[in-house]
């Protein structure tokens, strides 16, 4: 299958790559884009928009990347805390009074808050009511006190970021995304589609109990259970649903194209989105080792998995952005055909092997 877009000329093995990586997908396309040494050096797309093939990927298609979304999360709350409107390690209670879990606004970004579980069963539909979640979440006791461990938050992190936001600002992290990162730097990633955004939305493919059960193969027993409720987060029928597309579930509902990830992460890498210090402080390790939800040693910063060659943060089904700070670049790849992480891995790799770099120490994503 043709790859859409383009690359500068000497990242040729990078389109024939990735024309390879949708041509082999089941279901719908992908997309590529990466920044290098201050230049947007591919952007490319490719494959069916939607699940009956009556759509193609084009420039503008809208995917969510599920986990991709924390960091756009945690960046919404560290620019208030660079205006010093919040305190990093203040008690979270400080800015949202009721909050049960002892926790602080540094424990909460760096996943050590502990409040990673709902232990009352919730449906579905709470996921389409902020407020109701949001008291859910402050009543729950953490499954960990915090700051004596650390665990990704998969449902909820956007919800215990995007609330500090706005009980701080006034705004939905939504709107804050969309009016302090989104406009101003050119960014087309969303918390909740409005109507002409869903029409851009690509259908996610192969969620089905196989990929489910593989997904949760070898992982401790919280991550099922800081999964599976509310439930419908890994169902087809329900992630391209109107209903989940217009929601704001921050953690893993983000929705964008793979150019604006790249250049989320360029903008950061560039000095653009926070000051140097607190830029520093993001990216550097604030909790390591073992992942009480995930499984698996790993390091978070204030929003960012933190490795051997950078940051980023890895998404359900195969996404992925990032900055290399070893290679000097920025990339997104988003997907709609749930699969592994070999793809986004293939691709860095061919960028590597193009810009003289040696391969990947590792997966960057936690």
């Amino acid at each position: 299958m043709d790859a859409q877009g383009f690359t500068v000329p000497r990242l040729g093995p990078v389109r024939e790559c990735f024309a390879e990586i949708v041509g082999a997908q089941p279901g719908t396309g992908a997309a590529f884009a990466a920044w290098y040494d201050g230049e947007l050096v591919a952007d490319l797309w490719g494959g069916r928009a939607d699940a009956a093939g009556r759509r193609a990927w084009q420039a503008g298609s809208l995917v969510q990347p599920y986990s991709v979304s924390k960091p756009f999360a945690a960046v919404c709350a560290l620019r208030l805390v660079q205006d010093g409107r919040l305190d990093l390690d203040a008690p979270v209670q400080r800015f949202w009074p009721g909050f049960r879990a002892a926790a602080t606004v540094r424990h909460v970004l760096s996943h050590q808050a502990g409040v990673v579980k709902l232990d009352r069963p919730a449906p579905t539909a709470a996921f389409y009511d902020w407020d109701h979640l949001c008291r859910l979440l402050a009543a729950q006791e953490p499954a960990w006190p915090p700051g004596t461990g650390h665990g990704e938050s998969p449902l909820f992190y956007g919800h215990l970021a995007g609330e500090l936001v706005r009980r701080v600002d006034g705004r939905p992290v939504g709107r804050f995304l969309r009016e302090e990162i989104g406009a101003p730097f050119g960014i087309e990633f969303f918390f909740g589609l409005n109507g002409a955004q869903r029409a851009r939305a690509v259908d996610l493919t192969g969620l089905d109990e196989a990929f489910r059960a593989a997904s949760a193969a070898g992982r401790p027993e919280l991550y099922r259970l800081a999964t599976a409720n509310p439930p419908g987060a890994l169902d087809g029928d329900v992630v391209n649903g109107a209903d989940w597309r217009a929601a704001e579930i921050p953690a893993v509902n983000g929705h964008g194209t793979a150019r604006a990830v790249a250049g989320f992460y360029h903008a950061l890498a560039s000095g653009r989105l926070l000051s140097p210090g607190l830029f520093a402080e993001a990216v550097s390790p604030q909790a390591t080792g073992p992942d009480l939800v995930m499984g698996g040693d790993g390091a978070w910063g204030l929003g960012f998995g933190v490795g051997a060659d950078g940051y980023g943060m890895g998404g359900l089904g195969g996404s992925f952005g990032g900055t290399s700070t070893a290679g000097g670049y920025s990339v997104g790849f988003v997907t709609g055909s749930a699969g592994t992480f070999d793809r986004v891995d293939a691709l860095e790799n061919a960028l590597r092997g193009c810009l003289g770099l040696p391969p990947l120490p590792g997966p960057p994503q936690p």
